[in-house]
């Protein structure tokens, strides 16, 4: 029986793929994702039938990989990071579990590297207790709610990463984010950025609360924000466990 995977395929290096990862790719007769991260991949693709769909595409993209499954095609639907934080799992798990029961494919979502592991290695330790993920973009969440779970996450003092921080479309929200989180940590709080962590023009900057919004952020930057125990050292970013030296 023909089998769809949903593939995360880590930051973007290809040595930063899990072995699983990869397998369920060259074993698969169809790769879908988004062109990004096809091109990312292209190397272990070969011959195989692609399809490639650009942003905002992506219920579409997934409709066409569970049809290649049902007609009789081993299918991998990739995501960069993992396919569970941002990815593809949730709508390909939704689409297949509206099926009729003896209509499903086989399925199978195979974990990578997610962006915030990757980037918090490249700053060092910053993940090393509590953390919050939260990504900026509010193309399907309310900005207000974003807000409200920025607020609640400061109030906690969860280290946040930030996913989608800035866009050419949204330019205002990060300092939105810095003013709310002023509120409840000092100005000198560290700050990690890493752009394309994992990529060929991997990038990071270490800064402060007061000053990160006057770097260089994109869309393929991932943002860490330390909380009231993170400290910098010798240009790393570390969060103390707890325990004793």
């Amino acid at each position: 029986m023909s089998k769809i995977s949903v593939v995360g395929i880590g930051p973007g290096g290809l040595s930063e793929m899990t072995p699983k990862a990869r397998q369920a790719i060259e074993s698969s007769q169809v790769v879908a994702g988004y062109n990004t991260y096809i091109k990312l991949i292209e190397k272990i693709i070969g011959g195989k039938k692609i399809i490639g769909r650009a942003m905002m595409q992506e219920v579409e993209r997934c409709q066409l990989a569970i049809e290649e499954t049902l007609a009789g095609r081993d299918v991998a639907v990739v995501s960069s990071g993992d396919a569970g934080v941002y990815g593809m799992a949730g709508l390909v798990l939704e689409m297949i579990l509206d099926l009729p029961e003896k209509n499903r494919p086989q399925f199978e979502i195979i974990a990578g590297v997610s962006a915030v592991n990757a980037a918090a290695a490249i700053l060092g330790a910053p993940l090393m207790n509590d953390f919050a993920i939260i990504s900026l973009s509010d193309l399907m969440t309310p900005w207000e709610l974003i807000q409200r779970r920025v607020r609640s996450a400061a109030e906690g003092d969860f280290v946040i990463a930030l996913y989608n921080p800035k866009s050419k479309r949204r330019v205002t929200q990060l300092a939105e984010v810095q003013k709310i989180l002023l509120e409840f940590r000092e100005k000198n709080t560290p700050v990690g950025i890493v752009t394309n962590a994992g990529r060929d023009d991997e990038s990071k900057i270490i800064s402060t609360l007061e000053n990160f919004i006057q770097e260089e952020v994109n869309m393929f930057s991932l943002v860490i924000i330390g909380n009231s125990q993170t400290f910098i050292k010798e240009n790393f970013i570390i969060t103390p466990r707890g325990y004793k030296i």
